[in-house]
């Protein structure tokens, strides 16, 4: 995907970061980042501080990372926002949790819309607050026509429950005659998910020492590149980010082959 978008440069980057991302935009970026952002807890934690704390640290994150992924030319940015397992934090912690996308694009969407990016969710409406939505919704809405990076939520997302739901609009519409049991393979069943308009992620990104998917994406990541830190998601920054992507840029993806396969 060509991004035509603007780039947010910092005039306050140091040479030798400055360096890096142009070499990285040199050398092949991913299309489509994933990132599970984990840690926010406990960051705030280690710090004494609320937990509601971390996920305003984290929101920063997001900006920073989101003018990075810009920067470098990435097509698509898929950000793990609310699983539909994190319902059963407490109730004080969700409430945060569901004001952050209006708090985030109350002041972020301006720039976003300069910039012509594009903003995605992905994950069930059902359950997620009024003014959530409306904030997403207005987002999505006033973005509709960028063609730059594609920013998506997935807010109140969980891969089992979209495989299932894709599963059954799959046996429903065989029993309707609009599609074929023949018909049916790994293209045509993708388009039943909820990132059919995305490519699968080429790198996913987790933060905070976890070794875990989370439900998250169980059947777009079959081919992804990880890469894991230790780093807490509110302390990940373009260091990171630009190690994530080198590590990325050094690994040899055969996707089932062998190298040098035709």
């Amino acid at each position: 995907m060509l991004n035509k978008i603007k780039l947010w440069k910092s005039t306050n980057a140091p040479s030798s970061l400055r360096d890096r991302i142009d070499h990285v935009k040199k050398s092949g970026v991913p299309s489509h980042v994933a990132i599970i952002m984990d840690g926010n807890g406990r960051w705030a934690k280690k710090r004494a501080m609320p937990r509601v704390a971390g996920h305003h640290e984290g929101m920063k994150v997001v900006r920073k990372i989101t003018r990075l992924a810009n920067e470098l030319n990435i097509g698509a940015l898929t950000l793990y926002a609310f699983s539909t397992e994190n319902w059963k934090r407490p109730k004080k912690e969700v409430d945060y949790l569901m004001q952050l996308p209006e708090e985030f694009l109350g002041t972020f969407l301006p720039e976003l819309i300069e910039h012509n990016v594009r903003v995605k969710m992905i994950g069930t409406r059902e359950g997620l607050p009024s003014h959530t939505l409306r904030a997403i919704d207005k987002a999505i809405d006033d973005t509709k026509d960028n063609t730059g990076i594609i920013l998506n939520f997935a807010l109140n997302y969980g891969s089992r429950a979209e495989i299932l739901d894709a599963v059954k609009q799959v046996i429903k519409d065989c029993q309707s005659g609009i599609m074929s049991e023949n018909g049916l393979n790994e293209e045509v069943f993708s388009s039943y998910l909820m990132t059919s308009d995305f490519d699968d992620p080429d790198l996913l990104i987790r933060t905070s020492g976890e070794i875990r998917l989370s439900n998250f994406m169980l059947w777009q990541l079959a081919y992804t590149e990880f890469w894991f830190t230790d780093v807490l998601w509110p302390d990940f920054g373009e260091e990171q980010f630009l190690d994530a992507i080198e590590a990325f840029q050094s690994r040899q993806r055969r996707f089932g082959g062998i190298n040098g396969q035709k």
